[in-house]
């Protein structure tokens, strides 16, 4: 088991490592970086969350840097002991499987936002989603009332909703105007669950 300070990097990219990291406790995410030198966040991560599998699996250099958010403790698995365990456990296989094909329909979702919503509604539905899988419910709100469960700056969730930095302040301060949000320095509080997804046009289930 290893343990990482908040900030540091678990796994690098393009490193031609195999390894995967299971996350047992603690937050970290998922950043891309280009030639042009912007940097992209591409996914949030939790404890029970796996990472680093894509280049384990498919024997190509790492897509992604992995970051702690805060301490965060994981645990070191070898591809080859990673595929051994999957061979002989089909329920494990299938938890794999249902993991990726999440993932993949995040990012599906996000490509279909692009091009067919406003600003608005992009942020929200990026919130909405994370705030379904990470966030914690507040004390005696009837689960109407919810922290985020992640910290983000600004820059971040205007990655992962594809928006420019400016144009995600503005919807981020349109939605706390409206009573959907509530802002501190880096966190999130979503004051209406129900709300928001309505005017993010999501279903009430969990796409996770």
């Amino acid at each position: 088991m290893l343990t990482y300070p908040p900030h540091r990097a678990l796994l690098h990219q393009g490193d031609d490592s195999r390894h995967v990291l299971l996350i047992t406790s603690g937050v970290v995410k998922v950043v891309a970086s280009a030639e042009s030198g912007y940097d992209m966040l591409l996914a949030i991560r939790i404890a029970g969350d796996l990472v680093g599998e894509m280049a384990a699996f498919e024997e190509r250099p790492r897509s992604g840097t992995v970051i702690a958010c805060s301490e965060v403790t994981a645990r070191v698995i070898q591809v080859g002991a990673l595929e051994a365990f999957l061979s002989r456990h089909p329920d494990a296989m299938r938890a794999i499987l249902h993991m990726l094909s999440a993932r993949l329909r995040w990012a599906n979702r996000r490509r279909l936002d692009f091009k067919a919503y406003d600003s608005l509604t992009r942020l929200a539905r990026v919130l909405a989603e994370l705030g379904q899988a990470y966030a914690q419910p507040v004390p005696d709100s009837d689960g109407k009332r919810c922290d985020l469960g992640v910290t983000l700056t600004q820059k971040e969730l205007a990655s992962l909703a594809g928006l420019k930095l400016n144009t995600a302040e503005k919807s981020l301060a349109a939605l706390t105007a409206q009573g959907l949000v509530e802002r501190n320095y880096r966190s999130i509080t979503i004051c209406d669950v129900p709300e928001l997804l309505k005017f993010a046009k999501l279903l009430a289930d969990n796409p996770y």
